[in-house]
């Protein structure tokens, strides 16, 4: 058995594996001389094998017991000693930050005993006795799996006994009665007493917090957020320092940089006479970190000098929590902080001007999805507003929706449909199934260093914390503010950036990054995000091999796709081109019963693709577009059978002639499939409908000779869809070379395929040798790799296999690397093993999601192709797939 258990100065931050983020930052600062509580930290392995077993690893128990020798030598004091004990935090920290997800215990060691060593030694029964709850309500709601309203409730009944609101009111005798409370409420829940002995105390919370990994709102952050479900948490074991021993001391949380704009400067919140869990709980609002100044000059003084230090060593933004004991500075951790989008671009652009980083490790600071958020609309500063209240803007953003109260309720409301933001005092982690329904949250206690802003900015979700004027009573699902009164359902406003909160709907407005993509708002006109995102996107261009296209059917879609960024049209659909008032042509085509008729419905709709195809072709003037000829069975061009044979119903009980519709019932029902997904389609559809690939062509190939007279460069692409046999291309490529060589462009257009089939990729090497080029249809190769139909499976059971961890995402969303992703690894080393210069595309949904390009860069295509709205993404995770694989 590897060991199993670290003391800080033995780990560093590259340590982040095996220590977790917490236990490694925590490790580097003690390397760096900081002022860190001694500590040890249980390994991750060790989690992961009593994931495993149900069971601690049977060596884990001796090495803690090593560890634990040598904290009380280094503190001069033992566990559970009854004058001045050593008291411990067991605290979860995985190597991925999930803040709020897991457990943490404090003030482990203290006991009926030890209590009054505490309040002797530290001349403060108060602080004594409100520790001693503190273990015990803590260790209740976290080990045992009591309801934590138990606990509050009692909190809350003492205070009302006493006449207050503030906890801080309840004096030494009122809190040691609370202890005699919770011990009882632990009788009963679990029909014995709270465990006395420190060392039971540990072993049990270190086991809850392994079992923590596994909580529901733990995989479901793990889910929301794409973090592996096998990393398993560290514990840490960190001998504690006090923040609520009176009013000389406090906790609080610090950024070396604003999180919500990037700004540099003073950034957090401090509370006084505090631990640490009541700063991001926000069940107390906190002053300004720049009041620590006024309050403790020294201690500011000190944690000014350590947060420089901490930004230079890390060589970016760090989140620091820190206790202050008596004037006496300690630092309980750091890690690279959560930002919004706009301070991630902000800070990568800034720290290249500090000489910091370079450009090429700028870039690796940002993200596509950072960037899509960016892309959100703003509210319109010129619409009427009606002001409720101003805030803290704790994650930015423009969200409206209807007042819910509770976490289901956002659940219940968003399952209709519904838009909503969620209302609370303050969250907690049991709220994320509700914060990821909404739209927004709003809390009236917290700041910036809250729960539900630091949650909020990890999922770029919009929020607005510490609305004080806001009393929010969800039992009787009001808001009161400034005499008025608002109920669930109403509908608010919250800008996440200004922390304002408007009553109604406000109108939004595009972007300023949308305007700048859209060619509207130079750089060097916009603030200076614009500025930070086209410095970024400019050097993602520099440095990226893929090329990016679009999917586009419209000229009005590929004008915006160019605008954007789009170097080409990879998958331009025809049979969008058959829809609207073309409905009856197409008609005609499936009804028509003789060849002449049949080239009478060719000849009507050859035109009208010849006319799109013109559009097309000029919106991307010298630049590739792939056009794919018809790919879905004809019958979905024809109203519904239920529709028609209700009509034809209809029509004969009342006496009359039912006409065109029966003949079209006749149509669907001749051309009606069990599963059209795998029936006549693509390829098939243009070898048994004779002439329909040959109308498509010839439109495509007159189009570009008219675009040539004129002067201009069009460069379209034939695609031909759901080959599965060499010999399908081979009878279709004929077909296709014939119309060229009519029209007179012959061997002048690229003529390729689409990868949709397992034995399309499989064969590849075969199928390379009738065509140009390659474009992996990933949505169709998703559904026959997988055996399911996207339409009907997303809906009946996604949602249960994402739950079960069947899924981490789904496969629709980001690529199957295993399955599908094999596939298209073996297309592509089929097909160039056959062509080596052969170009490869991938024009599925997948071309636009930010783990997939990076795939899709590792296996070697040469483009991905995505909707317009998501070329910048593509662009920039482009870019940092090329740095990623240096």
């Amino acid at each position: 058995m590897p060991k199993l258990v670290y003391d800080f100065a033995e780990g560093n931050k590259a340590m982040k594996q095996l220590l977790g983020g917490k236990g490694a930052n925590l490790a580097e600062m003690t390397n760096l001389g900081l002022p860190v509580p001694p500590g040890f930290t249980i390994t991750a392995d060790a989690c992961r094998a009593y994931l495993e077993t149900g069971a601690v690893p049977a060596d884990l128990a001796d090495e803690i017991d090593k560890h634990v020798d040598l904290l009380q030598q280094k503190m001069g004091k033992k566990l559970g000693q009854a004058d001045d004990p050593l008291l411990v935090s067991v605290r979860s920290g995985a190597a991925v930050s999930m803040p709020g997800m897991m457990e943490t215990v404090l003030n482990v060691g203290l006991n009926d005993d030890s209590v009054n060593g505490l309040a002797h030694h530290s001349g403060n029964p108060r602080f004594a006795w409100d520790a001693y709850r503190r273990l015990i309500q803590m260790f209740g709601k976290t080990v045992l799996g009591m309801d934590g309203d138990v606990f509050e409730d009692a909190i809350e009944a003492a205070k009302e006994a006493k006449g207050t609101r503030n906890d801080l009111d309840l004096d030494a005798d009122d809190l040691k009665a609370l202890v005699e409370t919770f011990k009882q409420a632990v009788h009963d829940h679990t029909g014995r007493e709270f465990p006395q002995d420190p060392r039971t105390q540990m072993d049990l919370a270190t086991e809850a917090v392994f079992g923590s990994w596994n909580s529901d709102r733990a995989i479901l952050y793990r889910r929301q957020e794409r973090i592996p479900t096998d990393l398993g948490t560290a514990v840490n074991i960190c001998s504690m320092v006090f923040g609520n021993l009176g009013m000389d001391s406090g906790t609080g949380v610090a950024f070396t940089r604003d999180p919500s704009t990037g700004q540099p400067g003073v950034y957090g919140d401090y509370l006084q006479n505090a631990q640490g869990e009541d700063v991001v709980a926000g069940i107390r609002n906190t002053v300004p970190l720049a009041d620590l100044e006024q309050l403790d000059k020294t201690s500011y003084d000190d944690l000014m000098e350590i947060m420089a230090t901490l930004e230079g060593h890390y060589r970016d933004l760090c989140d620091i929590e820190f206790t202050v004991e008596r004037g006496k500075l300690w630092m309980l951790q750091t890690r690279v902080g959560k930002r919004t989008a706009a301070a991630a671009f902000r800070i990568a652009t800034s720290l290249v001007d500090e000489g910091v980083i370079d450009t090429d490790e700028a870039l690796t600071r940002v993200k596509g999805a950072q960037l899509a958020q960016l892309m959100f609309p703003r509210f319109d500063a010129d619409a009427e507003k009606d002001l409720i209240t101003k805030a803290i803007g704790a994650s930015p953003g423009a969200a409206s929706g209807k007042v819910v109260f509770t976490s289901a309720a956002a659940v219940e409301a968003a399952d209709r449909g519904e838009k909503v933001i969620l209302v609370r005092r303050e969250t907690n982690p049991d709220d994320l199934h509700g914060m990821i329904a909404a739209q927004g949250i709003l809390t009236s206690r917290g700041g910036k260093t809250s729960h539900a802003a630091v949650v909020a900015r990890g999922m770029g979700k919009t929020c607005v914390c510490g609305a004080e004027d806001l009393d929010v009573n969800v039992a009787q699902g009001t808001i009161k503010v400034n005499g008025t009164i608002m109920e669930a359902g109403e509908l608010i406003s919250i800008d996440g950036t200004t922390g304002e909160v408007f009553r109604g709907e406000v109108p939004v407005v595009p972007s300023p990054v949308v305007q700048y993509f859209e060619g509207t708002l130079a750089p060097s006109d916009g603030d200076e995000l614009v500025a930070s995102v086209h410095r970024l996107m400019t050097h993602a261009d520099e440095v990226r091999r893929l090329g990016v296209r679009t999917n586009a059917d419209t000229a009005d879609d590929a004008a915006r796709a160019r605008r954007f960024g789009a170097e080409g049209i990879g998958l331009c659909r025809t049979e969008h081109m058959f829809l609207g008032e073309r409905r009856e042509s197409v008609e005609r085509l499936i009804l028509a019963e003789s060849d002449a008729e049949l080239e009478a419905a060719l000849a009507e709709l050859e035109p009208l693709q010849r006319g799109d195809f013109l559009e097309l072709l000029t919106a991307m003037d010298g630049l590739p577009v792939t056009i794919r000829l018809i790919d879905p069975p004809l019958h979905e061009f024809l109203p519904s059978m239920e529709e028609l044979a209700v009509k034809v119903a209809v029509a004969r009980e009342r006496g009359e002639d039912p006409g065109r519709n029966a003949a079209l019932l006749a149509a669907v029902q001749r051309l009606h499939e069990q599963n059209p997904m795998l029936g006549l389609r693509g390829v098939r559809l243009g070898l048994v409908v004779p002439g329909l690939f040959a109308m498509q062509v010839r439109a495509i190939a007159s189009a570009a000779v008219e675009l040539r007279d004129r002067g201009m460069d069009p460069r379209p692409e034939i695609m031909i869809p759901l080959v599965g046999a060499v010999q399908e291309l081979h009878l279709a490529r004929d077909e296709v070379e014939r119309v060229l060589a009519e029209v007179g462009v012959a061997g002048e257009i690229p003529i390729g395929t689409m990868i949709e089939l397992p034995r399309a990729a499989v064969i590849a090497d075969q199928i390379a040798e009738a065509a140009d080029f390659f474009s992996f249809g990933t949505n169709d190769l998703t559904q026959t790799t997988w055996g399911f139909s996207r339409d009907d499976v997303e809906s009946a059971f996604f949602s249960r296999y994402l739950e079960k961890g069947i899924f981490a995402v789904s496969p629709f969303e980001s690529i199957d690397r295993e399955g599908v992703g094999a596939l298209v690894r073996t297309g592509v080393d089929r097909g160039r093993a056959t062509k080596p210069d052969l170009k490869l595309g991938i024009c599925g949904e997948h071309g636009g999601d930010p783990d997939s390009i990076h795939f899709f860069h590792d296996v070697g295509l040469d483009y991905v192709s995505c909707s317009p709205f998501r070329i910048p993404v593509a662009r920039l995770e482009s870019g940092r797939a090329a740095l990623a694989s240096e």
